[in-house]
């Protein structure tokens, strides 16, 4: 898939251009992209994206048709169009695995290179890495909540136009939703695709009954019957024991039954019953209607029998406290080999000047304690070393005597290039689900969520401080 460079915003190529006219374009710049709040009032967020946002970068170039569209504007002198004719990236670019669980205020993507070329991507790698990884972290949250129920992706229909379903999909997967319903994002990403049928198949047929047996005979081995169009319990379980029984006494096994309105947990528990009672404990049941982590959670509270979870519009759409968007930012940190800091009326938005890494303290048990920003240059941070809250510089804390660090990130791009071949997202959700598992406890609540420790390193709070009253002396 090709990402157009002009999917940008103006203000991107207007720098560019007032850079061309500075002589500025081949200044060494560093840029961080990172988010402030965890999203949906949560303990964190899931990485994805990544090799979406390596696609774009390995394949920008302008075609001569967005040359001649950039030039009828009447805005570009001529000499800017050729240079970017020539244009094409060639940073360095360092990032966490897809997957990976992330925390706000720790830089995720770092680009390192020519100020032009490092710049100009910043609108694209916002909109891909925010949009999947917020979507990632809503999966995430509800594969939490159906605890080992599989969840399948339904959000097509309610998805932001046709591009936005593909990624829901995709970034779906990342976070633990590992099927869908969407036939293309099934063939682009290989993941497997599964489905019902809809209330108008009832409907266009004389009766439920005889629905039901067309539908079966169409698909023997794969049946899901759609069971609340009429009367849930007194029609549509009744009738799908029926056609049960017919596709045994012919060979076959339906496959299942999908409850998609009323009272879920009550619905469920009736008809896992009536399906006992009646030889078929291997029949699933599917739920779907508007669901999401906290009805889920509810479901599963109140004893619902439900073996698998079909999401859609709160998926699709984020939908929740705290959703909607990620938010991510996109800074300059450093020009020239000097550290650059954003100060604003806000201390806490104040940004993290310089090159850096993210270390990642692990407990002996292999949980997660803590993640420590430090400059690159720093030496690691040992046990009993002060850091730093990176929003309040007067609240700091030791790290533990007995951790185990880690690096969290790694280079993914050399000189324009990737460092080694994507992978699959079945690999993305398993490291997701191990990572989700590390958490210290209370991360994974979806109400008063605890708040994980991300730290600044000693060097680092020091830089910051002395660029803040640099700032202001000047």
């Amino acid at each position: 898939m090709r990402y157009p460079p002009l999917l940008t915003d103006l203000y991107e190529l207007t720098m560019l251009a007032g850079y061309l006219d500075e002589g500025m374009t081949e200044k060494h710049a560093v840029f961080d992209l990172f988010f402030r709040t965890n999203p949906f009032e949560g303990g964190y967020a899931v990485f994805a994206g990544l090799e979406p946002a390596l696609d774009y970068l390995e394949g920008l170039r302008f075609l001569p048709e967005e040359l001649e569209y950039l030039r009828g504007l009447g805005i570009f002198k001529p000499v800017f169009i050729e240079f970017l004719r020539e244009f094409r990236f060639r940073c360095k670019v360092t990032a966490p695995p897809e997957g990976t669980v992330v925390f706000a205020n720790e830089p995720l993507l770092t680009v390192e290179g020519e100020l032009a070329e490092a710049q100009f991507v910043e609108t694209a790698l916002l909109n891909i890495i925010n949009f999947q990884t917020l979507m990632a972290t809503k999966a995430s949250r509800i594969t939490h909540a159906a605890a080992g129920a599989p969840v399948i992706e339904f959000g097509l229909r309610r998805a932001h136009g046709p591009d936005g379903a593909i990624t829901c999909a995709r970034a779906a997967c990342v976070g633990g939703v590992r099927s869908t319903s969407n036939v293309q994002a099934g063939m682009l990403y290989g993941l497997p695709v599964r489905g019902t049928h809809a209330h108008s198949w009832v409907q266009a047929f004389p009766d439920e009954l005889t629905a039901f047996r067309a539908y079966a005979d169409a698909f023997p081995d794969s049946s899901i019957l759609l069971v609340d169009t009429y009367d849930t319990l007194k029609s549509g379980v009744p009738n799908a024991i029926t056609v049960a029984r017919e596709l045994r006494d012919r060979g076959h096994e339906l496959r299942g039954i999908r409850l998609d309105s009323g009272d879920l947990a009550f619905l469920s528990r009736k008809s896992r019953r009536m399906f006992d009672e009646a030889g078929f404990p291997e029949v699933k049941i599917v739920a779907s209607n508007e669901l999401d982590e906290f009805v889920i959670d509810s479901i599963r509270s109140e004893g619902g029998r439900v073996d698998i979870y079909g999401i859609g519009t709160k998926l699709a759409t984020c939908a929740g406290s705290g959703g909607g968007a990620l938010g991510g930012v996109y800074k300059l940190v450093a020009v020239d080999g000097q550290p650059k800091l954003k100060v604003t009326s806000d201390v806490a938005k104040a940004t993290l000047p310089g090159k850096k890494r993210v270390l990642r303290a692990l407990g002996a048990d292999g949980v997660m304690i803590q993640d420590v920003i430090c400059l690159e240059e720093d030496n690691e941070p040992f046990g009993g070393d002060t850091v730093y809250d990176p929003c309040n510089p007067l609240q700091c804390t030791k790290l533990p005597l007995k951790t185990t660090l880690h690096e969290l990130r790694r280079v993914v791009m050399e000189n324009g290039c990737r460092t080694k071949p994507p992978e699959t997202l079945n690999t993305m959700a398993d490291r997701c689900e191990r990572q989700l598992a590390r958490l210290p406890e209370g991360c994974l609540r979806f109400i008063n969520a605890h708040r994980y420790k991300v730290s600044i390193s000693g060097r680092l709070n020091n830089l910051r401080n002395t660029l803040i009253d640099q700032i202001r002396k000047e």
